[in-house]
């Protein structure tokens, strides 16, 4: 069957969420984001953006658009950004080459480790790819990587969708530790 006919009758989009809420989402990731940016220009050279992984915007939108989401747990989102940065890392340092062969491992390894662990957070993805391409400042931070930026950063980033998801009457976060 084609799957352009299964498709057919479910081309609605989703209903648009209040304005309350897109503004919650939207405080949390500047606040999220911002915090850290900050532990970046307080202990990395402020004209490298080292610090603020790119994967980090990726775990925003889950932190603070849909923090019910499973994908969005404490758990998740820490080990999911550590777990992916050693896969990274190790692959990165046990394969000189090629890179997309490297990279695509790296990716891969990081998606079982956070399956087994039951740590599922799909930016990890990207986390485990920048260890892999993300250029001679952050292979210099070899296994450092794990601990700053990805465990750090996600841990500022959890400790504000603490605070910014639970000021809002209608969110609760997280929805669960384990």
């Amino acid at each position: 069957m084609n799957i352009f006919r299964k498709m057919q009758g479910k081309g609605q989009s989703p209903p648009r969420v209040a304005w309350a809420e897109i503004m919650h989402s939207w405080v949390g990731a500047v606040c999220g984001m911002a915090a850290v940016g900050v532990l970046h220009e307080r202990v990395a050279d402020p004209a490298d953006a080292v610090l603020l992984i790119g994967s980090f915007g990726a775990s925003a939108v889950l932190l603070y658009g849909a923090p019910k989401s499973p994908l969005a747990q404490p758990r998740n989102l820490v080990l999911g950004h550590v777990l992916s940065a050693l896969a990274g890392v190790s692959l990165r340092l046990l394969m000189p080459g090629p890179v997309w062969l490297c990279a695509a491992l790296a990716v891969a390894t990081a998606i079982a480790l956070m399956h087994w662990a039951k740590a599922l957070h799909p930016p990890g993805g990207a986390t485990a790819l920048i260890a892999v391409i993300g250029g001679p400042k952050i292979a210099a931070l070899g296994y450092w990587y794990a601990l700053v930026p990805a465990g750090a950063g996600a841990l500022i980033m959890l400790g504000v969708a603490l605070v910014a998801n639970n000021l809002a009457r209608n969110r609760s976060y997280p929805e669960y530790w384990r």
